[in-house]
């Protein structure tokens, strides 16, 4: 239970905060933002993307008599579902009509509280570092008034423009090797991508989730940064980690993927069943955390920068998937069920891989009936046909620009 008072003068301190930090680069998701009073706007995204920025970018632009509370403040700490009927006569007090939550989902049944302001007629913007926000659960509970929006690092477009640099070879490269979280793409000080890592581990899913088996949990995220690219199953890491159960193993895998710190992309198949069997191929959200965090001594740029085209396609599309028939191509891209987009990644297409990295490519166009596909090269370019299809070499400066 917490005084009327200190929640008063918390969010006093929290909105002049606010309102001191530099005004950043203006994020391109700021003009996709909805303006409405029926839903809830969410805006979910991994811890320190850069969402109190876009924020206070909200705030200043459209709304700076917005009352503003982050529910991550250690003054905080024991706030109750009892609480809001506290922080409703504060904001009542206040004569507030625009409210703008962060992290209130670590409080319990706030979805009431939200309903009940969405049913007087407030605009509520809720930010928060876990994907469970964008649930059908909270569908659910919030009755499918609300409207969500997803946030990521610096994309290159972003990067280039920050570091006010065209978008070049050399511009992708320094992209792939920084990453796009503002902080580091700011200072380069690794250690704040070695705070962070810990950092979304400890707080967001140990304490949230009341992990007990810290070590494995770690040990574990080590090994997927290390690893992005590649396949995995929950039975093969829960031998190699020695877990209680394949049960625990995927909700660790679950959790990770929650935070937003991993993605888990499934092998393309029409049966759902199929698609929960099959090895899934792990992706971290940002190459710079990778280079940062990562246990591998040996620089596997081929497997970095399908990790970056990844991004790339996750920022615009849900539904990706990797295709392994005969051969194998690396994203498959749909929307609203239907296949939209082939793409295959090759840093350095040559001699010895042209053949294998065009027939997968070409084999995805033909299961999918589909005429041309995208094979993404660090700075080649080129075009290929076959049997009535088109496969198109692009570098990736430009593919990345789009």
């Amino acid at each position: 239970m917490i005084l009327k008072s200190t929640i008063a003068s918390v969010a006093e301190a929290q909105k002049a905060n606010l309102s001191a930090l530099e005004p950043g680069l203006e994020r391109t998701a700021l003009d996709k933002l909805p303006d409405i009073t029926s839903h809830a706007l969410i805006v979910s995204g991994v811890r320190r993307c850069g969402k109190s920025t876009l924020l206070h970018q909200l705030l200043r632009e459209k709304h700076p008599d917005a009352f503003y509370l982050n529910f991550e403040d250690t003054r905080l700490y024991d706030f109750e579902p009892s609480d809001f009927v506290r922080l409703d006569s504060l904001v009542t007090e206040t004569d507030r009509h625009v409210l703008f939550f962060d992290e209130i989902q670590i409080v319990d049944r706030w979805e009431t509280y939200v309903r009940q302001k969405l049913d007087e007629g407030c605009k509520i913007v809720i930010t928060g570092s876990n994907a469970s926000l964008l649930s059908r659960e909270l569908g659910t509970k919030l009755t499918g008034r609300q409207i969500t929006r997803e946030l990521f690092p610096f994309s290159y477009s972003e990067f280039c423009t920050y570091r006010k640099t065209a978008p070049s070879a050399d511009a992708a490269r320094d992209y792939m090797a920084t990453g796009g979280f503002p902080e580091y793409v700011k200072s380069g000080l690794e250690e704040i991508m070695h705070h962070l890592f810990e950092d979304i581990l400890i707080r967001d899913i140990v304490v949230r989730y009341g992990v007990r088996d810290v070590r494995t949990l770690q040990r574990l995220a080590l090994y997927l940064v290390s690893n992005v690219g590649r396949l995995i199953t929950g039975n093969r890491l829960k031998t190699m980690f020695e877990a209680g159960s394949t049960s625990t193993m995927m909700d660790y895998l679950s959790y990770l993927e929650y935070t937003y710190l991993f993605h888990f992309v499934p092998k393309f198949s029409y049966s759902l069943r199929k698609q929960l069997i099959n090895p899934r191929k792990v992706y971290a959200i940002d190459t710079g955390l990778v280079n940062a965090n990562s246990g591998s001594f040996t620089d596997d740029f081929g497997s970095l920068f399908e990790n970056l085209v990844f991004l790339h396609l996750r920022r615009n599309y849900k539904e990706i998937h990797y295709f392994s028939e005969k051969s194998g191509c690396d994203f498959i891209v749909s929307e609203k069920g239907a296949v939209r987009h082939v793409v295959q990644v090759c840093y350095d297409l040559n001699h010895d891989n042209m053949d294998r990295e065009l027939k997968g490519l070409f084999e995805a166009l033909a299961h999918f009936g589909l005429k041309e596909g995208t094979l993404v090269t660090f700075n080649q370019t080129d075009e290929f046909e076959r049997e009535g299809m088109k496969a198109i070499v692009v570098p990736a400066h430009r593919y990345l620009a789009d």
